[in-house]
């Protein structure tokens, strides 16, 4: 055998490959489209029939006719273009044109039985409503579309018997099917009971008469619906306005349904409405590439109405259910929130921190911070002639004030004792100049005790002490928390308040010395202090 011929068989054996491979595809998308108009013909013979039965109609039989010869035309399709005999090669390619006219054969009589008794009920059109002659009209409009459709399947194997030897005739066969083998290329890549209440639901679809017939399944059930014509226009729609379930056609223009499924589930504000996959499609396949890409459900065509019910009402549960779920979860959020306010009101947030993560026992030792006290001067007097109301809320807005001067300085709030106030600034993040930031502090109290006293019948007065020293610091309590302060530094910055001037700020001299760089100071010469002697102290000025 020649080089030439054995490279003239490669290209004839890939060239039979590629006619076949024509042929399935060509046969998957006829076969798609013939259940299109019998989806249509079950459905609106279905929502007649439903009608007649319940007024009793006369026409109630005729109607079932219709409906049966819908099913039974199913049936041939299912049967006879069957994915799996495409698939495993049982079903015979190599004749299209006869095998269109074996389809034409097994249709004919089904078809004439809808056509023939659709005319016979439009005929009768004064017993009729004008909204079931335009049923019955689509009815009989659907079936004629199903003899173009046999007669697309018997031009394609003239067609392909008569240009197959020329390469014109290829490139023409090939644009017959573009568009197909566009979409299977598409799917390839793509690889990977009854509600409780209505909901509002997105229909896409791009065949009218298939958004006709589910729209008024829709309305029929008591739901709300929008409709969108492809994948595109769904995506705007779901943007703009809320729904509980998608109705989503997989074989779309523009945006094909995968395409549509995979951007709604990548967005996190749109990942959590269900989506039903809709598709006259019947490989297995189509169904499980739905499942993993994140659809909730598949429904084929054409539609049985008690499965759509079925599977809409089981959609809306599930949307439901996790809306509640997101409820609940953004009211532990808040709850949380709460908490966590709650437990910063009473400990620095690092100790908070490690209290969350589980540490039981916090004490932390700390070489050189600096302790404030401070305690009102006349509030004990004033206080026996106010109400119980009002003495809390003048305590309040003082030390509401205190606090807001806390956070500005960054220092912490240890804890407020009747009309004392403990602030302490160094812990539990070490500060290089805590001192300075404490003495901003002191001096800011006095300020606000001023401005509080200008709107005050009973003028308080306040004595602040301060010592700089190391401490030991930790949570006790186990029901009831609190960050305190232990160490000969706390006992003498309580013992410079105690002994200390009302409006004066007396501090130690280990404080003094961190500060009398920066701010004025008189000295007040030696003290006696409890436990301690002898002590030198210093009133800061500014």
């Amino acid at each position: 055998m020649t080089e030439a011929t054995s490279a003239d068989l490669t290209k004839e054996a890939g060239q039979q490959a590629a006619d076949q491979r024509a042929r399935e595809v060509f046969i998957a998308a006829k076969s798609h489209d013939l259940r299109t108009p019998i989806n249509a013909i079950i459905g609106y013979s279905q929502l007649l029939l439903e009608d007649a039965q319940d007024d009793d109609e006369p026409w109630a039989e005729d109607l079932e006719k219709i409906s049966s010869a819908g099913r039974s035309m199913l049936a041939t399709v299912n049967e006879t273009l069957s994915a799996e005999k495409v698939e495993s090669g049982e079903l015979d390619m190599s004749d299209m044109a006869l095998l269109g006219e074996q389809i034409r054969l097994e249709l004919r009589n089904d078809i004439s039985a809808v056509v023939g008794y659709a005319e016979m009920l439009i005929e009768d059109e004064a017993e009729l409503e004008k909204g079931a002659i335009s049923d019955l009209e689509h009815i009989k409009t659907s079936a004629m579309r199903m003899t173009d459709l046999i007669d697309d399947i018997i031009a394609f194997g003239t067609d392909e018997a008569g240009i197959a030897d020329t390469e014109a005739g290829r490139s023409e066969q090939s644009s017959m099917i573009k568009g197909v083998v566009a979409t299977l290329h598409q799917l390839d890549a793509l690889r990977t009971t009854e509600p409780e209440a209505p909901g509002h639901i997105l229909l896409v679809d791009d065949d009218e008469t298939n958004r006709d017939l589910l729209s008024r399944r829709l309305e029929f059930e008591g739901h709300t619906f929008e409709m969108a014509k492809n994948g595109e226009e769904a995506l705007d729609l779901v943007r703009r306005s809320s729904f509980d379930v998608i109705l989503l056609d997989i074989i779309m223009p523009v945006m094909d349904g995968y395409q549509a499924l995979q951007l709604l589930q990548a967005d996190e504000d749109l990942c959590h409405i269900p989506v039903i996959m809709l598709s006259a499609l019947d490989q297995t396949d189509s169904v499980a590439r739905c499942i993993e890409m994140g659809a909730d459900d598949f429904l084929p065509k054409p539609f049985d109405p008690v499965l759509l019910r079925a599977r809409i009402g089981s959609s809306l549960e599930k949307k439901r259910l996790r809306d509640r779920e997101q409820e609940y979860l953004e009211q532990l959020k808040i709850e949380r929130e709460q908490s966590e306010r709650l437990l910063l009101n009473i400990l620095p947030e690092p100790i908070a921190d490690r209290l969350k993560q589980g540490e039981s026992t916090i004490a932390d030792g700390f070489s050189d911070v600096t302790v404030l006290f401070a305690d009102l001067v006349g509030f004990t007097a004033v206080s026996a002639q106010i109400s119980a109301k009002k003495l809390v809320q003048s305590l309040n807005r003082l030390f509401s004030a205190f606090d807001s001067l806390a956070i500005d300085l960054g220092v912490e709030k240890v804890k407020t004792i009747g009309d004392a106030y403990m602030v302490v600034s160094g812990l539990p993040i070490p500060q290089g100049d805590h001192a300075e930031r404490m003495a901003a502090m002191g001096l800011g109290m006095l300020e606000a005790l001023d401005v509080y006293n200008q709107a005050w019948d009973e003028p308080l007065g306040i004595r602040i002490g301060i010592n700089t020293g190391p401490v030991v610091a930790g949570v006790i309590g186990t029901s009831k928390f609190a960050y305190d302060l232990w160490g000969d530094a706390v006992n003498i910055a309580s013992r410079m308040e105690s002994t200390g001037v009302p409006g004066r700020i007396q501090v130690s001299l280990s404080t003094y010395g961190l500060l009398r760089e920066h701010y004025e100071f008189e000295a007040r010469g030696e003290i006696e202090v409890k436990g301690k002697g002898k002590m030198q102290t210093y009133f800061l000025v500014e």
